[in-house]
Protein backbone atom coordinates (compact mmCIF):
# COMPACT_ATOMS: atom_id res chain seq x y z
CA UNK A 1 0.00 0.00 0.00
CA UNK A 2 2.36 2.59 -1.07
CA UNK A 3 1.77 6.07 -0.25
CA UNK A 4 1.19 8.61 -3.19
CA UNK A 5 3.07 12.46 -2.84
CA UNK A 6 0.93 14.60 -4.31
CA UNK A 7 2.43 17.70 -3.09
CA UNK A 8 5.55 18.06 -0.65
CA UNK A 9 2.77 17.77 2.18
CA UNK A 10 0.73 15.45 1.08
CA UNK A 11 0.42 12.24 0.47
CA UNK A 12 -2.47 9.73 -0.25
CA UNK A 13 -2.87 5.87 0.30
CA UNK A 14 -5.24 3.69 -1.71
CA UNK A 15 -7.46 1.24 1.01
CA UNK A 16 -8.64 -1.80 0.03
CA UNK A 17 -10.95 -4.29 1.86
CA UNK A 18 -8.60 -6.75 4.16
CA UNK A 19 -5.92 -4.18 4.69
CA UNK A 20 -4.81 -1.69 7.78
CA UNK A 21 -3.26 1.54 7.63
CA UNK A 22 -2.45 3.34 10.78
CA UNK A 23 -2.22 7.36 10.82
CA UNK A 24 -1.64 9.87 13.60
CA UNK A 25 -4.69 11.38 14.81
CA UNK A 26 -6.01 14.17 12.95
CA UNK A 27 -3.61 13.35 9.70
CA UNK A 28 -6.00 12.39 7.96
CA UNK A 29 -7.20 15.54 5.16
CA UNK A 30 -10.33 13.92 2.93
CA UNK A 31 -11.33 10.68 1.48
CA UNK A 32 -13.35 8.99 -0.89
CA UNK A 33 -15.28 6.01 -0.93
CA UNK A 34 -16.42 3.98 2.14
CA UNK A 35 -13.13 3.97 4.90
CA UNK A 36 -13.70 3.76 8.70
CA UNK A 37 -11.20 5.31 11.26
CA UNK A 38 -10.90 4.29 14.91
CA UNK A 39 -8.58 4.64 17.42
CA UNK A 40 -5.63 1.98 17.96
CA UNK A 41 -5.53 0.99 21.20
CA UNK A 42 -2.71 -1.32 20.45
CA UNK A 43 -0.97 1.39 18.37
CA UNK A 44 -0.41 -0.47 15.58
CA UNK A 45 1.18 -4.36 16.21
CA UNK A 46 3.33 -3.04 18.95
CA UNK A 47 0.70 -4.59 21.62
CA UNK A 48 0.02 -1.88 24.90
CA UNK A 49 3.47 -1.22 25.74
CA UNK A 50 3.25 0.42 22.54
CA UNK A 51 0.82 3.07 23.12
CA UNK A 52 2.54 3.37 26.95
CA UNK A 53 5.13 4.20 25.13
CA UNK A 54 3.81 7.28 22.97
CA UNK A 55 2.01 8.47 25.89
CA UNK A 56 5.43 8.85 28.09
CA UNK A 57 6.66 10.55 24.77
CA UNK A 58 4.32 13.28 25.21
CA UNK A 59 1.57 12.08 22.48
CA UNK A 60 -1.84 13.15 23.63
CA UNK A 61 -3.81 10.46 21.69
CA UNK A 62 -3.04 7.06 20.03
CA UNK A 63 -3.06 6.08 16.48
CA UNK A 64 -5.59 6.02 14.69
CA UNK A 65 -6.82 2.33 12.62
CA UNK A 66 -7.58 3.36 9.22
CA UNK A 67 -9.45 0.73 7.29
CA UNK A 68 -12.11 0.35 4.16
CA UNK A 69 -12.46 0.49 0.29
CA UNK A 70 -11.05 4.07 -0.71
CA UNK A 71 -8.67 6.99 -0.85
CA UNK A 72 -7.27 8.97 1.63
CA UNK A 73 -5.10 11.92 1.84
CA UNK A 74 -3.12 12.52 4.73
CA UNK A 75 -0.80 15.97 5.70
CA UNK A 76 -0.11 17.44 8.96
CA UNK A 77 -0.01 20.91 10.33
CA UNK A 78 1.77 21.76 6.90
CA UNK A 79 4.94 19.89 7.54
CA UNK A 80 6.82 18.49 5.09
CA UNK A 81 6.25 14.92 4.16
CA UNK A 82 8.92 12.40 3.24
CA UNK A 83 8.08 8.90 1.91
CA UNK A 84 10.17 6.19 2.92
CA UNK A 85 9.88 1.88 1.48
CA UNK A 86 11.00 -0.54 3.85
CA UNK A 87 12.08 -4.21 2.12
CA UNK A 88 12.59 -6.30 4.81
CA UNK A 89 14.86 -3.59 6.68
CA UNK A 90 13.89 -1.58 9.93
CA UNK A 91 13.60 2.15 10.29
CA UNK A 92 13.95 3.96 13.44
CA UNK A 93 11.73 7.39 13.73
CA UNK A 94 11.41 10.17 16.29
CA UNK A 95 7.92 8.99 17.30
CA UNK A 96 6.36 12.56 17.07
CA UNK A 97 7.16 12.28 13.09
CA UNK A 98 5.21 9.56 12.05
CA UNK A 99 2.09 10.38 9.99
CA UNK A 100 1.05 7.06 8.65
CA UNK A 101 2.35 3.91 7.72
CA UNK A 102 1.22 0.38 6.51
CA UNK A 103 -0.04 -2.12 9.07
CA UNK A 104 1.65 -4.61 7.77
CA UNK A 105 4.76 -3.17 9.31
CA UNK A 106 6.09 -4.69 12.82
CA UNK A 107 6.21 -1.47 14.99
CA UNK A 108 7.73 -1.42 18.24
CA UNK A 109 8.64 1.54 20.71
CA UNK A 110 12.55 1.94 21.85
CA UNK A 111 13.47 4.01 25.07
CA UNK A 112 16.46 5.78 23.99
CA UNK A 113 17.89 5.45 27.33
CA UNK A 114 19.16 1.61 26.07
CA UNK A 115 20.92 2.72 22.94
CA UNK A 116 22.57 5.71 24.83
CA UNK A 117 22.61 5.13 28.49
CA UNK A 118 22.68 8.22 30.31
CA UNK A 119 23.10 10.13 27.74
CA UNK A 120 20.00 8.52 25.98
CA UNK A 121 17.67 10.20 27.96
CA UNK A 122 19.71 13.12 28.54
CA UNK A 123 18.56 13.81 24.79
CA UNK A 124 14.88 13.42 25.56
CA UNK A 125 15.19 15.95 28.62
CA UNK A 126 17.58 18.55 27.66
CA UNK A 127 16.30 18.76 23.34
CA UNK A 128 12.59 18.32 24.18
CA UNK A 129 12.47 15.50 22.21
CA UNK A 130 10.61 12.00 23.39
CA UNK A 131 12.25 9.49 25.43
CA UNK A 132 11.18 7.06 22.98
CA UNK A 133 12.07 6.91 19.88
CA UNK A 134 9.90 4.13 17.46
CA UNK A 135 11.18 1.44 15.54
CA UNK A 136 9.26 -0.28 11.98
CA UNK A 137 10.14 -3.51 10.19
CA UNK A 138 8.99 -5.38 7.47
CA UNK A 139 8.12 -4.45 4.10
CA UNK A 140 5.98 -1.46 3.17
CA UNK A 141 5.25 2.27 3.46
CA UNK A 142 6.29 5.08 6.30
CA UNK A 143 5.20 8.83 5.70
CA UNK A 144 7.77 10.73 8.09
CA UNK A 145 7.03 14.35 8.83
CA UNK A 146 9.34 17.18 9.35
CA UNK A 147 10.12 20.71 8.74
CA UNK A 148 11.36 22.75 6.29
CA UNK A 149 12.19 19.43 4.22
CA UNK A 150 14.41 16.33 4.25
CA UNK A 151 17.92 15.06 3.11
CA UNK A 152 19.17 11.79 3.43
CA UNK A 153 22.96 11.55 4.26
CA UNK A 154 24.40 7.54 4.11
CA UNK A 155 26.57 6.52 6.66
CA UNK A 156 29.57 4.37 6.05
CA UNK A 157 31.84 2.61 8.08
CA UNK A 158 34.80 4.58 9.31
CA UNK A 159 32.60 7.65 8.12
CA UNK A 160 30.24 8.51 10.71
CA UNK A 161 27.60 11.16 10.40
CA UNK A 162 26.80 13.75 13.45
CA UNK A 163 23.22 15.04 13.02
CA UNK A 164 22.00 18.13 15.78
CA UNK A 165 19.23 15.91 17.76
CA UNK A 166 16.74 18.19 17.27
CA UNK A 167 16.95 18.11 13.16
CA UNK A 168 17.10 14.12 13.20
CA UNK A 169 14.10 12.54 11.51
CA UNK A 170 14.90 8.90 11.33
CA UNK A 171 17.77 6.29 10.44
CA UNK A 172 17.84 2.81 9.14
CA UNK A 173 20.32 0.30 8.30
CA UNK A 174 22.78 -1.52 10.85
CA UNK A 175 23.65 1.61 12.72
CA UNK A 176 25.19 2.88 16.07
CA UNK A 177 24.04 6.27 17.97
CA UNK A 178 26.01 8.09 20.60
CA UNK A 179 24.94 11.56 21.75
CA UNK A 180 28.43 13.59 22.68
CA UNK A 181 28.39 16.89 24.28
CA UNK A 182 30.63 19.78 23.33
CA UNK A 183 29.86 21.80 26.85
CA UNK A 184 30.28 20.95 29.88
CA UNK A 185 27.26 20.07 32.46
CA UNK A 186 26.91 23.34 33.78
CA UNK A 187 27.48 25.22 30.37
CA UNK A 188 24.32 22.26 28.90
CA UNK A 189 21.67 24.07 31.39
CA UNK A 190 18.91 25.61 29.20
CA UNK A 191 20.68 24.74 25.79
CA UNK A 192 19.34 22.02 23.61
CA UNK A 193 20.34 22.62 20.08
CA UNK A 194 23.69 21.14 18.41
CA UNK A 195 26.12 23.60 19.60
CA UNK A 196 25.70 21.83 23.23
CA UNK A 197 24.80 18.20 21.58
CA UNK A 198 25.84 16.20 18.93
CA UNK A 199 24.36 12.96 17.40
CA UNK A 200 27.04 10.50 16.19
CA UNK A 201 25.48 7.82 14.18
CA UNK A 202 28.12 5.36 12.73
CA UNK A 203 27.98 1.75 11.14
CA UNK A 204 26.24 1.44 7.31
CA UNK A 205 23.20 2.25 6.67
CA UNK A 206 21.62 6.37 6.31
CA UNK A 207 19.93 8.99 8.53
CA UNK A 208 17.51 11.55 7.44
CA UNK A 209 17.85 15.06 8.71
CA UNK A 210 15.59 17.73 8.50
CA UNK A 211 16.02 21.62 7.75
CA UNK A 212 14.82 22.94 10.51
CA UNK A 213 15.46 22.74 14.05
CA UNK A 214 11.66 23.60 14.80
CA UNK A 215 10.03 20.68 17.12
CA UNK A 216 6.78 19.19 15.61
Amino acid sequence: MPFREINSKMVEARITPGQTLFSQRGAMLAYTGEVAFTPSIAGGQGGVMSMIGRRVAGEAAPLMTVEGDGTVMFGHGGHHIQVIELSGDTLHVEADRLLAFDGTLQQKPVFLGSQGGVMGMVRGQVTGQGLFTTTLSGHGSVAVMAHGGVIELPIAPGRPVHVDPQAYVAHHGDVRNKLSTALGWRDMVGRGSGEAFQLELSGTGAVFVQASEEKL
